[in-house]
């Protein structure tokens, strides 16, 4: 694999692809939170996602051509960072924010991504410019976190559901700069194993921490299913052919679209409200977000 990213017009239209269907996941574990325990439904969508993708790889041959040794602990990190962490992060979380919030801190793995690719990534050094965005969308998230006008869930806990929110994106970011640093491998193989490897954490946790399954009514089932099939499997797929040809950098731009839609459907389906100050953190988020990948966006409209 070349380390220098290969941003085409299909890029594009997959991160667009990905930024709806990940916008709408928040509204979905909204939905099914009210069914399930937070573990439980990380698990199951987990596990959902890794029967569905596994199967996937294995009727095209099973390959991976994964042969170092530490290569294979990468791949560990990247299942625990990419998968089963954020996965429960974000379902414990939203029990105490809104699925408006926690859309919109996902456009922080944008931020998370840049110096991490810059100690990492040789093709991906941080610049001025870069530096520039990182400080402005960091001010972003301390508005996103700090904000008293924020705490709208009215729930006792939401600072920590905020925190956790947070440390999901952080988790991401992880996820996708080691799974850049990969060795070539099958692509397919590389969406379904973290994701087999993170069911097999998230389960046992889910046992420990909350007990046996309970057991989920007919519409929580089918969002389990939804969630597991389309912004779990479907888009780690999708999520695996852009990071390893587009690179982590450009793949963060999905938090372009995510907090829209995830905003703008927790306001207009589940009535959650809205106060200016998510728009103020969301808009410094996302001119940082903007300027550190002004080349990107650039070449872009050139191509308009």
């Amino acid at each position: 694999m070349s380390d220098t990213p290969r941003i085409t017009p299909q890029s594009w239209l997959l991160i667009a692809t990905m930024g709806f269907v990940w916008g709408v996941s928040f509204l979905l574990i909204e939905v099914a939170l009210r069914g399930t325990t937070p573990f439980w439904l990380a698990a199951a969508r987990i596990g959902i996602g890794a029967v569905f993708t596994v199967s996937v790889w294995q009727w095209r041959g099973g390959a991976l051509w994964l042969s170092p040794a530490r290569a294979w602990r990468r791949l560990l990190v990247v299942a625990a960072f990419s998968t089963a962490l954020p996965f429960m992060a974000l379902s414990w979380g939203q029990q105490y924010v809104t699925s408006g919030f926690a859309g919109v801190s996902m456009a922080a793995v944008g931020l998370i991504v840049l110096p991490l690719a810059h100690a990492f990534l040789p093709a991906e050094r941080m610049t001025l410019r870069r530096l520039a965005g990182f400080l402005i969308g960091f001010a972003g998230v301390g508005l996103l976190v700090g904000g008293d006008a924020l705490a709208t869930s009215g729930a006792p806990l939401e600072r920590l559901g905020q925190l956790a929110c947070i440390a999901a994106a952080g988790c991401y970011a992880v996820g996708s700069v080691t799974m850049r640093s990969l060795p070539p491998v099958d692509p397919v193989g590389l969406a379904a194993l973290p994701l087999l490897f993170g069911s097999a954490l998230v389960v046992p946790m889910a046992f420990v921490i909350e007990g046996p399954p309970p057991l989920p009514d007919r519409q929580t089932l089918l969002v389990l299913l939804v969630l597991g099939l389309v912004p779990t499997a479907a888009a780690n797929l999708l999520r695996v052919v852009v990071v390893r040809s587009a690179g982590p950098v450009f793949m963060s731009l999905t938090g372009y679209q995510v907090p829209f839609w995830s905003v703008f459907l927790g306001i207009l389906l589940l009535g959650e409200p809205f106060h200016i100050s998510l728009l103020i953190a969301l808009a410094l988020i996302l001119t940082g977000t903007a300027l550190s990948q002004w080349g990107a966006l650039r070449r872009l409209f050139a191509r308009a």
